[in-house]
């Protein structure tokens, strides 16, 4: 028999929450509420990422939806009996649904549209009952009592969902080339592997919803006639990978998954493997080599995986937010799927934003929004007030775009007639002190670091790309290396053998064509623009507003600095390591950079 409770206490464990202290608040909570008497009508829950990491450890408290963060184990008494005994609200811990200080947003804004966010933060990811009693698992009962395998494609094919994980290639002509190859055996794969610096839309679906990856997984496997699934997560989330287990173990429980699932003829296994964190493993290929316990290196293709794929044998793969939007298309129909985002971009987009902004955090919105809509009207601008100078789309290997392209809608096609990519949805925004060539350096060496090595344009071609890059940061650019760049940047592309080498020139080609005169500044004239690259600056100190404090040479690590007291200081350049610490201490606003 099912128990139920007056009130419900959501504990954030997300990594940064837990670091601060998260799991003795949940023991304390237990502890005090048990001493309490109350432990029978408050019942206590894990959930990840509710809103205010930078401010927790937080939770959530319903039904009455108060958001308390910033406690300690000694205040839990406190608010045991304030809230939980006298029922009256614990003012000084509670925080503002929304907050210009907060990670991620809390609730979705008017511009957002959630579907695979519904469940975050307002399910317990540990229990299936939640997930059902928001119409879990119905999506896969109308599949298996009313829909042909054929049916589900058409459905599929008619909502216009194209695969999230960053080639928005149509997602139901995937599961029509896989259901179509003659074989006895066929796979599901699940691509959780999100290896883009600052994205974690997958881990946040996995962490608080994963019996919506899990549903959709299943229903795929119908489609295709597919018997055996595997979710490849990266070893570095800990959390999805036991809310997975769990989520996986429930579902067996419940007749839900495995053998004859619902009672019908059809049945699907479904297990979890890690992957050891290389970021090349993203790219399908290489991850089915991975999964068969081999180097994680990409095949050439064709034949696609649809074909020729896990064990030479057809296989579909798609990403954590492709299949957690099926559930829902089959439940609501394609038409509502589709009446969302443009005419060759339906549906909905979730994005990591990361950067300059004041808002950072996952959103999810229609396609088809603007930049200047996502990073002004969502995010809250730029921080500090500063001016936007360009966004980065599609994580690494994506391109990075000025202020001109703030009103690009974001789809597909949109994104990549610009320079950029959609990826799996990583954003990160820029302001007016970034420096451009030093952003291409940056990115060229996270994906000259993940080449697997296999072909010699992307092993080879990367690490010249991020010579010459090194070279230009550190004052020694010389004539020719642009061209020299372009030259590199157009080989890698086309010969490479998967997409990381055909797509890791990107943030050097886009940085080239829109901000080649930060690159011609910093070759020609030897000054970095940005005042970034340290070889390209020096610190001098302002002679009329030196007070000759003493500050900087005090806190100078290098002895650098000299002066007499009450006279104006000076900064050796050539002893000055750019440290930037007499800047920082300075409190006359004295010290310069140029």
């Amino acid at each position: 028999m099912m128990k139920y409770f007056r009130t419900h206490i959501l504990v954030c464990v997300d990594p940064e929450c837990l670091s601060k202290g998260a799991h003795d608040i949940l023991d304390s909570l237990n502890d005090e509420l048990v001493a309490t008497g109350l432990i029978d009508e408050v019942q206590v829950l894990e959930t990840s990422r509710i809103g205010a990491c930078s401010q927790g450890p937080e939770m959530m408290v319903y039904p009455e939806g108060v958001h308390y963060a910033g406690m300690s184990v000694d205040d839990i008494p406190y608010l045991v009996e304030e809230h939980f005994l006298k029922g009256r609200i614990a003012k000084k811990f509670i925080l503002p649904i929304k907050s210009t200080k907060d990670e991620e947003l809390s609730a979705p804004t008017a511009k957002e549209i959630r579907v695979v966010l519904r469940n975050c933060g307002e399910i317990d990811p540990e229990n299936i009952e939640e997930y059902i009693a928001r119409d879990g698992y119905m999506a896969l009962a109308k599949v298996i009592t009313e829909m042909s395998q054929d049916d589900v494609i058409n459905e599929i094919k008619k909502s216009g969902i194209r695969g999230r994980g960053g080639a928005g290639f149509p997602t139901h002509l995937k599961w029509k080339f896989t259901q179509r190859e003659q074989s006895d055996i066929r796979y599901v794969i699940c691509n959780a592997d999100e290896g883009d610096p600052g994205a974690f839309m997958n881990r946040r679906v996995l962490e608080s919803d994963p019996h919506s990856v899990i549903e959709g997984m299943i229903i795929a496997a119908y489609a295709i006639g597919a018997s055996q699934g595997y979710v490849y997560c990266r070893a570095e989330y800990p959390i999805a990978v036991k809310t997975l287990n769990i989520a996986i173990q429930q579902a067996k429980n419940l007749g839900l998954l495995g053998e004859n699932i619902m009672g019908s003829d059809f049945s699907f296994e479904l297990e979890v493997r890690m992957g050891a964190g290389a970021f090349v493993c993203g790219e399908e290929t290489a991850l089915m080599n991975s999964i068969e316990g081999k180097r994680g290196e990409p095949r050439p293709r064709p034949p696609f995986p649809a074909v020729r794929g896990l064990w030479k044998k057809p296989t579909n793969i798609n990403n954590v937010e492709t299949y957690a939007n099926v559930p829902q298309i089959i439940l609501k129909g394609a038409d509502w799927f589709a009446s969302m985002g443009t005419e060759k971009s339906k549906g909905t987009k979730t994005f990591a934003m990361a950067g300059d902004i004041n808002h950072t955090g996952l959103i999810e919105v229609p396609m088809g929004i603007t930049l200047r809509e996502i990073i002004f009207d969502i995010g809250n601008g730029i921080r500090d007030n500063k001016e936007f100078k360009a966004i980065q789309t599609g994580g690494p290997m994506g391109g990075c775009l000025p202020k001109q392209y703030l009103d690009l809608p974001v789809d597909y096609e949109s994104l990549i007639q610009a320079g950029s990519m959609m990826g799996s949805g990583g954003m990160i925004v820029m302001d007016e002190d970034t420096c451009m060539v030093d952003i291409a350096r940056f990115f060229m060496e996270f994906t000259q670091e993940e080449s697997c090595g296999k072909c010699t344009p992307c092993r080879v071609g990367t690490k010249r790309i991020l010579d010459i890059l090194e070279r230009i940061c550190a004052g020694h650019g010389r004539q020719g290396d642009i061209e020299q760049l372009e030259m590199l940047c157009s080989e890698i592309k086309q010969d490479s053998l998967c997409g990381l080498g055909q797509g890791a020139p990107n943030p050097v080609e886009s940085t080239l064509k829109h901000f080649r005169d930060e690159y011609e500044a910093h070759i020609l004239e030897k000054r970095c623009p940005a005042k970034v690259c340290k070889a390209l600056i020096r610190y001098q100190i302002i002679e009329n507003t030196c007070t000759g404090c003493t500050v900087c040479a005090r806190n100078c690590p290098v002895n650098a600095i000299s002066g007499e007291r009450h006279q104006p200081h000076f900064i050796d350049p050539d002893t000055c390591i750019r440290c930037g610490i007499c800047v920082q201490v300075c409190n006359f606003n004295a010290i310069e950079i140029v």
